[in-house]
């Protein structure tokens, strides 16, 4: 659309679709969460229906998010080089598509390439879908259109083993992929009518080929490396793998000092809030994403619960996410970036480590009332992250800056997991007290909210302006006597 036709349009349609935008990014990004924690619980089905072992087919999984580390720093040039609409729609459509391939599979090898055309949609589609959301949005829509694209994040994990439990218990495997056709063409209709491409320069700059295959290469090793960990294949290879990553993202930071037409613009580093989002704030990721990871175990192997009751407590911490969202605006408008962080971070940090002390004799009200503070806590600090990392992005910077930011997210959450899995693994029978295994959350729990404590030394260093322009807060310091800023 061009910049006129842009201006023509009243604020109203512009508030109108750019809500549009937001919750068609949400339900894609709910999507592919929901596929991907689904499939865990169909695992052991799926094995018998192929004749091959769990832990075999446990290499779909792998796939898929190999495909996702491999192809998702090209995401933003894509974006930009093919407008936002047309790569958007065709992601949807390709990992729908692919979703029925996988219902429809009947050999291993049928199913990995399936898996691997799902995360080639799967990578175009989230975070194409989060730079429509910034490009759609003013500075003041921008907190709002951003609190709705987080809940699927974190409600997904915990809704996925009920979900494909349930799935399993009343149907077959097939229909865990089958659930996505008709939400992900429902989708691909709404997106050829709301989403409109914006203005961008008539000739982009050509991709730069050598930081694509740099980056890709890096995520790929570090997945790699963290799968093998996860799965226990041994702390000697994927240490190795771990290491070969950690050299190759070094190479890639250097090509991206020194090449003109970097895939990631070293100016993106220069901008504070972003540093911080980007270093400081993915601490506190992993502490997050570990949750989903330990709860279920927490309810399961120390408490005795089925999965049935397990995933009903967990339900709690959905809810809090959800509560959250209509004080998300009013609280950062009123405290700020810096002052959400911190206050809404030490009761996040107090509320994950007291997971570590409850018991199966805890009064199950006290239980629910930790997952829904615990939940509330952990959307709101989520949202403030993910929406400052944007607040001082340029319009030229917004798409590497997406692409930077979804990586960084897909890396964090898997190395959330796998610290989460190193803890228990360190700590097991080290407990003579609290029964089975209870030692061993707590020191898993403490060590999630000892990573996000050390995340909130950075947000005390944020001025207590910053994402002003985002929040509104500036409002309140300019009441104090400052003069309102110009332009």
């Amino acid at each position: 659309m061009s910049g006129s036709t842009e201006r023509s349009l009243d604020p109203s349609t512009l508030r109108g679709r750019a809500l549009a935008v937001a919750l068609l990014s949400a339900t894609a990004l709910f999507m592919e969460n929901l596929d991907a924690t689904i499939l865990t619980t169909g695992l052991p089905a799926m094995a018998r229906d192929f004749h091959v072992t769990p832990v075999a087919l446990n290499v779909g999984i792998t796939a898929y998010l190999l495909t996702l580390a491999v192809l998702i720093p090209a995401s933003g040039w894509v974006a930009d080089r093919f407008g936002e609409r047309k790569t958007f729609a065709t992601a949807v459509l390709v990992f729908t598509v692919a979703s029925a391939c996988c219902a429809a599979s009947r050999t291993l090898p049928w199913f990995l390439a399936s898996r691997v055309l799902q995360g080639a949609g799967g990578a175009m589609m989230v975070p194409v879908g989060r730079l429509m959301v910034v490009r759609s949005a003013t500075k003041p829509q921008l907190m709002k259109a951003i609190a709705y694209t987080i809940w699927p994040a974190l409600t997904a994990p915990i809704l996925g083993p009920v979900v494909g439990g349930w799935i399993i218990h009343v149907a077959s495997w097939p229909w865990m992929f089958l659930l996505n056709l008709p939400i992900g063409f429902l989708l691909f209709g709404i997106s050829l009518a709301v989403v409109r491409d914006s203005e961008r320069q008539a000739a982009p700059p050509s991709l730069d080929g050598t930081g694509v295959v740099l980056t890709g290469l890096s995520c790929l090793l570090w997945v790699v490396g963290l799968e093998l960990f996860e799965n226990g294949a041994g702390v000697v290879s994927s240490g190795a793998l771990l290491a070969l990553g950690l050299v190759c993202t070094m190479l890639t930071v250097s090509h991206m000092r020194r090449s003109p037409r970097a895939l990631f613009a070293p100016a993106l580093f220069r901008i504070a809030t972003f540093r911080t989002v980007m270093v400081a704030g993915s601490l506190f990721r992993m502490a997050v994403f570990s949750v989903p990871f330990l709860l279920p175990l927490l309810f399961q192997t120390a408490f005795g619960l089925d999965a049935l009751r397990s995933g009903s407590l967990t339900m709690a911490v959905f809810a809090g996410n959800l509560a959250m969202k209509p004080l998300t605006t009013p609280l950062l408008r009123r405290y700020g970036f810096r002052g959400v962080l911190l206050g809404n971070g030490i009761a996040t940090v107090l509320l994950l480590a007291a997971c570590g002390w409850l018991r199966a004799a805890t009064p199950v009200t006290l239980v629910l009332l930790i997952l829904f503070l615990g939940g509330a806590g952990r959307s709101m600090e989520l949202t403030a992250l993910t929406t400052l990392g944007f607040a001082d992005l340029s319009p030229e910077l917004t798409a590497s800056g997406t692409t930077f930011a979804t990586m960084v997210q897909q890396m964090t959450v898997s190395l959330g997991v796998s610290v989460a899995a190193l803890v228990l693994h360190l700590t097991q029978g080290t407990a003579a007290d609290g029964g089975a295994g209870h030692g061993s959350f707590r020191a898993a729990f403490c060590a999630m909210s000892a990573l996000a404590l050390c995340s909130l030394i950075s947000f005390a260093r944020l001025p207590v302006e910053a994402g002003s322009a985002v929040s509104g807060h500036r409002v309140r310091t300019q009441a104090l006597g400052d003069a309102p800023a110009q332009g």
